[in-house]
């Protein structure tokens, strides 16, 4: 993989931007999940369900949805970690835009950055100019990041929360010893102190906030429920503990996050308890596609340049059906969430 500056064409920066990338290329047609104001105390309604048999052959698939991993180095050391620190290389600013503005012009409209942990690189600053970037030059109507929350600070809010959509914290429990189990911790830091200064921060600045929990063998049996409708986000999305080969499982993993898996039952339970938080959108092993993972390992697609947007994203083991299923599609921007700041 050549990672040399002296690269001139804008094909070549893409095809290195690609390559570092790890997208996760979402197809967005028109099945939506609209927020009601009190997103996570409401109730959600599904529109134009029907819409997207028509236009299935009419339409090319696009790259609508793109999740940004550009690190994998993180200050947390959660034992089912899925997309481990094997190298800490980031891609420089400018190609990184270069990459976005090309994806922009392939039709993309919502770009989540994600990790590692975003704001572990130059203290938030990178991933700050990346936001600014999306939402102020490329003009796009969604841009999100997912965070551990334990590096962000009110400053950041002031100077980038104004370009920002959506703001994801991991939390996976409400108890900080079960935090201290899971690896969800640095050092004597309160997770679940930054969590709730971060909930006040978004509110001040606008920003809708989402809650991610894995639910593993060490939180399955938790009752969130008070805690999630205090915190009131727009979406709760809860993923079941998954083996990834390589990455979290396996010989030459970094983690291993085999003790930290729950039956489908477990999940079930979880899912039951839950029932009546309306925010919440499960994630189950069934339903999970990272790159493609159909084998139980994370392989790249082939090259959108070599192959094109529509066969790269056949490669990448995208499952139209299951994205739409899972609620992969919903109001994205703030601008057309009728919340109560």
């Amino acid at each position: 993989m050549d990672f040399s500056p002296a690269v001139s064409s804008p094909r070549l920066l893409l095809r290195r931007f690609i390559s570092t990338i790890y997208c996760i290329f979402e197809i967005a047609f028109s099945k939506l999940t609209y927020w009601t104001t009190g997103a996570c105390k409401g109730t959600n309604s599904f529109v134009a369900g029907d819409k997207l048999d028509q236009n299935k052959d009419q339409n090319p698939t696009i790259p609508t949805s793109v999740n940004y991993h550009f690190t994998r180095k993180c200050n947390y050391r959660c034992g089912f970690c899925f997309h481990t620190a094997k190298t800490s290389f980031v891609l420089p600013l400018e190609e990184a835009k270069t990459g976005l503005k090309l994806l922009k012009e392939s039709g993309m409209e919502k770009i989540n950055f994600s990790g590692g942990e975003p704001f572990l690189h130059n203290k938030g600053e990178f991933v700050g100019k990346l936001v600014q970037y999306c939402k102020q030059d490329l003009q796009l109507p969604s841009v999100s990041i997912v965070s551990n929350g334990s590096m962000i600070k009110e400053e950041w809010f002031q100077k980038y929360g104004i370009y920002l959509d959506i703001l994801a914290i991991s939390c996976d429990s409400f108890d900080e010893a079960t935090n201290q189990l899971i690896g969800r911790t640095q050092g004597r830091k309160s997770h679940l102190d930054n969590l709730f200064k971060i909930c006040s921060w978004c509110k001040e600045y606008k920003v809708a906030l989402k809650i991610n929990s894995v639910i593993n063998i060490f939180n399955y049996d938790e009752d969130m429920t008070q805690q999630i409708n205090l915190i009131n986000p727009v979406r709760w999305k809860v993923f079941q503990c998954l083996l990834i080969d390589g990455e979290n499982a396996g010989e030459t993993a970094l983690r291993e996050a085999e003790r930290f898996v729950i039956s489908d039952q477990q999940f079930q339970e979880f899912l039951d308890r839950h029932s009546s938080v309306s925010c919440l959108v499960p994630e189950s092993n069934e339903k999970m596609r990272f790159l493609d993972c159909r084998e139980g390992r994370k392989d790249p697609s082939k090259s959108i340049l070599d192959v094109g947007v529509k066969e790269a994203i056949r490669f990448s083991g995208f499952d139209e059906k299951m994205f739409l299923k899972r609620g992969g599609k919903y109001v994205w921007s703030k601008a057309d969430m009728k919340l109560e700041w």
